[in-house]
């Protein structure tokens, strides 16, 4: 007995006992009588809750029935009081199951007004949810424990049902206009200070720029192209621009290059070397003093990159939700939209799931209060039609779901004529090097075409009338500058000397 009672004292000690999880589920009974009881003695009482409750926000699965009448019974425009909730029951065959019509009059008479209905309804929903995680948690629990399941998956699935979760239970509350007038009036003195006219993010595409006044908060930003007409270049060009230029930081997910080759474009795009010779470093002895000079304008700059691959839309929240906290990103890049996924939630059809990625982005753009531009392929409709015009891009072309283009803010497509071995324009204007940005979508304002230059070898797209964009002086960076004597004859502001060349050996390199 003795080696016994020492056995089991030991066992309690290491092993949690079962009695510990067996307890209770969040419930709270008599405020689900109140609140059922207030709905029954007050008229509009269900209008103050409605957004609230639902059946299953009862814990008690009689209570569930009688809220499940009384919204038929609203949903026909009837009365609700004890006398019809009774009869509904009766047609639904429920009223023995509740407790028959004494338990629905004393509910009723549990409660003398409506006056914390409100209160009480909240108090359940918090409730409803905490029986949901523990549910949910108890699932995960249990696969955990089933060496056969693979644990990247169950990850993946966890995620899914947290999000299906929180989506569901992710109320916000109506505002009084007054206080959005005011911000609506600051946002647009703010406007009016900036001397370029703009109200949101530069994109350092100038033309671009004022047809958008800006990428603005909250805003998602579809990109689409068919292959090699220069998506990645293009946001890579912008986000140079935006974190380079004007030191504002960028977050750039990129799930089909590595940061290597990202960072590796980058260089042929600032550095103005042909992309062989960088993978090659076959360079000569200028070229390799230009890309030791001008290597300088990436040290430093606010440009966050993520190559995750096959990343997934509820692991791309938390990570976006850190950097806008940890580096005050100001816009946040998808590289591109038909990679991500959507893991743990299940679908009829590829199109569902990228439904279900679209719309999470644009509510992911609201909750940061930043713009997301999101990357998307287009289907192969524009290589089957003729002509001209018809290689142009439109909303139609969108791959794999129509929903993009309702969540999109702003859809913009890539059209670079010269691919199509079109050369002209109606106006007889010279397409080569050019490239079209076409603003097919813009909820907010105007559309239209935007034409920029391409260079391909650089793969970079810029302003059609610069030959470089000089970023302003940052303290303790040294910049340089390319200007072509034409443009600095008798300027003095503008014969920047060139620095020596600098050994990179024992820089810091952040990327």
């Amino acid at each position: 007995m003795a080696i016994e009672r020492k056995y089991n004292n030991r066992r309690s000690a290491d092993v949690t006992p079962i009695s510990e999880y067996k307890r209770l589920q969040p419930q709270a009974k008599e405020l689900e009588e109140a609140v059922l009881g207030a709905l029954m003695i007050e008229k509009d009482a269900h209008s103050l809750v409605s957004e609230i409750l639902r059946p299953a926000t009862f814990y008690e699965h009689k209570h569930q029935l009688i809220y499940q009448a009384i919204i038929r019974l609203i949903q026909r425009q009837e009365p609700v009081d004890i006398l019809t909730v009774a009869e509904q029951l009766r047609k639904d065959g429920y009223l023995d199951e509740v407790g028959g019509p004494f338990y629905i009059t004393q509910l009723s008479s549990r409660v003398a007004s409506s006056a914390h209905l409100v209160y009480h309804a909240r108090i359940l929903a918090q409730k409803h949810l905490a029986r949901e995680l523990i549910t949910f948690t108890s699932a995960i629990q249990g696969k955990a424990f089933d060496e056969t399941i693979d644990v990247d998956d169950l990850m993946q699935e966890a995620e899914g049902k947290l999000f299906e979760i929180s989506q569901q239970n992710m109320k916000k509350d109506y505002t009084q206009i007054d206080s959005v007038v005011k911000d609506a009036y600051l946002q647009i003195q703010k406007a009016a200070e900036r001397t370029d006219g703009l109200s949101g993010l530069e994109s350092g595409f100038t033309q671009l720029d004022r047809i958008t006044s800006g990428w603005q908060n909250s805003d998602l930003i579809i990109i689409a192209a068919r292959p090699a007409m220069g998506k990645t270049a293009f946001v890579l060009s912008m986000a140079k621009n935006i974190a380079v230029n004007y030191q504002k930081p960028v977050a750039l997910f990129s799930l089909e290059m590595s940061n290597l080759q990202l960072v590796n474009r980058l260089i042929i795009n600032v550095c103005e070397i042909p992309g062989e010779k960088i993978r090659s470093g076959q360079l000569t002895k200028p070229e390799w003093d230009q890309l030791d000079q001008k290597l300088t304008l990436l040290l430093g700059a606010p440009l966050y990159v993520d190559d995750t691959p096959s990343l997934s839309v509820f692991d791309l929240r938390p990570k976006a939700r850190r950097l806008v906290r940890e580096h005050g990103i100001k816009v946040l890049i998808i590289d591109y939209l038909q990679l991500m996924n959507a893991s743990g939630m299940s679908f009829n059809s590829r199109q569902e799931e990228v439904s279900t990625i679209s719309r999470s982005l644009k509510g992911l753009a609201k909750e940061l209060n930043i713009p997301i531009i999101a990357l998307s392929q287009l289907n192969r409709g524009v290589e089957g039609r003729e002509g001209a015009d018809g290689k142009r891009p439109q909303l139609s072309d969108l791959r794999e779901s129509g929903a993009i283009e309702q969540d999109a803010d702003i859809v913009c497509f890539i059209h670079r004529p010269e691919y199509y071995k079109i050369y002209k324009d109606d106006n007889n204007h010279d397409l080569r090097g050019m490239a079209e940005i076409i603003i097919a979508k813009h909820r907010n304002g105007a559309v239209g075409d935007v034409l920029l230059r391409f260079k391909s070898e650089f793969a970079r797209f810029q302003n059609p009338d610069e030959d470089m964009i000089i970023p302003p002086p940052v303290e303790g960076q040294i910049v340089s500058s390319r200007i072509n004597k034409s443009r600095t004859s008798g300027n003095k502001r503008g014969a920047v000397p060139i620095p020596p060349p600098i050994d990179m050996s024992d820089a810091p390199m952040p990327f």
